[in-house]
């Protein structure tokens, strides 16, 4: 179960993580994606943090950060589309765990290859409670790497609900998937699968 399509570089889940604007002020999204983006590079740069005892203590300061600043139900919503309104309360608390829990799984391991990626801050546009922000990669090999923000407004805050890379949807990509698993087999075939992968 992965995004075949999205281009798994070694800072994906930097990427992945950048977005999610800082939740203790109104400011604008872009400067929560600045802001937020500050705070992870203090957290996988600490050399307190790069020993292998502290490996678990890292992990578990990005989740907590990648928690705060999620919309987990409103990914979780839009990557199960039409198959939401289905589920039960109950299901639909499993599900929106088992997604983070499976986005973590896929990427964090690849926040440790983090290694000074230049970040700039294109451009924002704000519709109402919506708003995107454009950002730019610079890889170390000078490769650029487009990244859009979808954030939405959940009272002061901005929080992240989908993020596209070049192009590429990671909930549309999901949306796909969790679909075709539902069709042809079943809603539970996919929670299944789901707590077989985030088990591992």
């Amino acid at each position: 179960m992965y995004c075949r399509r999205i281009r798994f570089t070694p800072i994906f889940f930097f990427i992945l993580i950048l977005c999610s604007p800082v939740a203790t002020y109104g400011g604008t999204p872009m400067e929560g994606v600045r802001d937020t983006t500050n705070k992870i590079i203090a957290i996988v740069s600490d050399p307190a943090l790069k020993t292998p005892d502290k490996k678990k203590e890292k992990a578990g300061l990005i989740r907590a950060a990648v928690d705060e600043r999620f919309n987990w139900e409103e990914m979780s919503k839009r990557a199960l589309a039409r198959h939401w309104s289905a589920r039960t309360g109950e299901e639909k608390k499993e599900f929106i765990a088992l997604f983070g829990k499976l986005l973590e799984r896929t990427y964090l391991d690849k926040v440790e290859d983090y290694s000074g990626e230049k970040v700039l801050y294109v451009d924002e546009v704000v519709d109402g409670k919506y708003a995107t922000v454009s950002v730019k990669i610079v890889t170390k090999k000078d490769t650029e790497i487009s990244v859009l923000y979808r954030v939405k407004k959940d009272g002061d805050n901005w929080l992240v609900y989908d993020i596209s890379i070049e192009g590429v949807s990671l909930i549309n990509n999901y949306r796909k998937q969790f679909n075709s698993i539902i069709v042809q087999n079943s809603y539970k075939e996919l929670v299944d699968k789901l707590r077989e992968k985030v088990e591992k």
